[in-house]
């Protein structure tokens, strides 16, 4: 991307961020929210909801890009992809965390990434009811929010004795993804679940140190690798290649606490 696009980039990325904003407040808590099941038809134990407010606030998004970056390609949760022509694809994600959405708490998200053929560029997580939004990449590692702008950067590298691990559900993947999981998560000091794309964003904010999921989509997962590498951290796979694509998830703080986790991934969830 030629330095003289930055400007033009960033400044579309934050028109969908709000526009994003704007739809998922306009419905959320309410109760007339409507919402369906995605998961496959006959498996009564499976739950993928989606809502009116995802697919509106995808809607918006991509009707931002469509005026503003029409050259681009699209990839969304809730639609089709869209092809373009300029090798950059937009990566969109209207709400990360819709199970938290519809039970009313606060730390869902909305994830926005620029990605060319060699994985993300640039990234948003942005968090609509909070009010905070994280961006990284094109030369940004920042966190905007109520007390104002501040750098991103991740905390220094703790021990993985001394680490605070993430990860959205206990009953994580497969038995195979659950035994890589808990041999990290019975070595480090303390474990928390939930927060979704949350979790990442306190990774570069210098919170928490490490995150371990599985079973990501492209969409859950490009955001949070710009904002996270930009702060300084490491997000790879489970065998230590590129996360863009999703799956199964390592990221960390630092390269020397992503080797130690690593290695327990491997060895255990192999």
């Amino acid at each position: 991307m030629a330095a003289r696009d930055i400007p033009a980039v960033l400044s579309t990325a934050h028109a969908v961020a709000e526009a994003a904003r704007r739809e998922t407040l306009r419905h959320f808590r309410s109760s007339a929210l409507m919402t369906a099941n995605k998961a496959a038809a006959g498996d009564l134990r499976a739950f993928d909801p989606v809502t009116v407010a995802d697919r509106a606030a995808e809607t918006a998004m991509r009707a931002v890009l469509a005026e503003r970056r029409p050259q681009d390609a699209i990839m969304g949760e809730e639609s089709a992809d869209l092809p373009g022509t300029s090798g950059l694809t937009w990566v969109l994600d209207p709400i990360d965390g819709t199970r938290g959405y519809i039970s009313g708490t606060p730390t869902w998200g909305v994830l926005i990434a620029l990605t060319d053929a060699e994985g993300p560029v640039y990234g948003i997580i942005d968090q609509p009811y909070i009010g905070e939004r994280f961006e990284g990449g094109l030369g940004r590692a920042r966190l905007t929010g109520p007390r104002g702008a501040r750098p991103l950067a991740v905390a220094p590298a703790p021990s993985l004795s001394e680490a605070k691990l993430f990860t959205t559900f206990p009953e994580l993947g497969t038995a195979q993804d659950r035994a890589g999981f808990e041999a990290v998560r019975d070595r480090v000091r303390l474990t928390r679940y939930g927060m979704d794309c949350y979790a990442y964003a306190l990774v570069a904010a210098g919170h928490v140190d490490l995150v371990i999921e599985a079973g990501l989509h492209p969409y859950d997962i490009c955001a949070p690798i710009a904002v996270i590498e930009a702060a300084g951290g490491v997000v790879t796979n489970w065998e230590g290649g590129p996360a863009h694509g999703g799956g199964r998830v390592l990221a960390a703080s630092s390269p020397a606490l992503h080797a130690e986790a690593l290695a327990l991934l491997s060895s255990a969830g192999a």
